[in-house]
């Protein structure tokens, strides 16, 4: 979606003509971002907390592995009826495993939110600092370069992450 409003904005401005000449400037989230106490912080926080879900994971599923070891061996001195609640009890701890790992890294799981809660406010401040650098200075487009858009070259000069850092009150 970014990629194409870029292109359609792009293709935008070349049509208006050589009269409306376009301001822009360049600027570096993943830098910016990089330089904020709070943001490394809330970086470094979130890492451990993945880190500790990633292990209880992990450690049920060690868990798993075992109780697969132990059927194997034992299976063929089993009667059906044991044989059937075994394999129950296999499928059930697999379930477990499956719904951990989503609940903890899916998609709106629990790592999602504690993304959001840590560090979308961060980033809310950045973009605010952004657009108001953006409507001081009169840019029509702020392209970032940390993500998305491949940009080839981009003139040293037109790079306002440190406006943005300093905006933010950053050195």
């Amino acid at each position: 979606m970014k990629k194409l409003l870029f292109v359609a904005l792009m293709v935008l401005g070349t049509t208006m003509g050589a009269s409306a000449q376009q301001r822009y400037a360049v600027i570096d989230t993943k830098y910016i971002l990089e330089r904020i106490p709070a943001y490394k912080e809330a970086d470094a926080k979130l890492k451990l907390i993945g880190e500790q879900w990633q292990k209880e994971i992990d450690d049920l599923q060690v868990q798993l592995d075992k109780m697969y070891k132990n059927y194997e061996s034992e299976q063929f001195m089993l009667t059906e009826a044991l044989k059937k609640k075994r394999e129950d009890e296999l499928f059930e701890k697999e379930k477990q495993v499956r719904d951990l790992q989503k609940k903890r890294f899916g998609y709106e799981g629990d790592l999602f939110k504690e993304r959001q809660r840590l560090i979308k406010p961060v980033q809310d401040k950045v973009y605010d600092a952004i657009q108001k650098i953006a409507t001081s200075r009169s840019y029509d487009f702020v392209l970032d370069k940390s993500e998305g858009i491949t940009i080839i070259f981009a003139d040293p000069k037109l790079d306002k992450s440190d406006d943005v850092l300093k905006e933010l009150g950053i050195k």
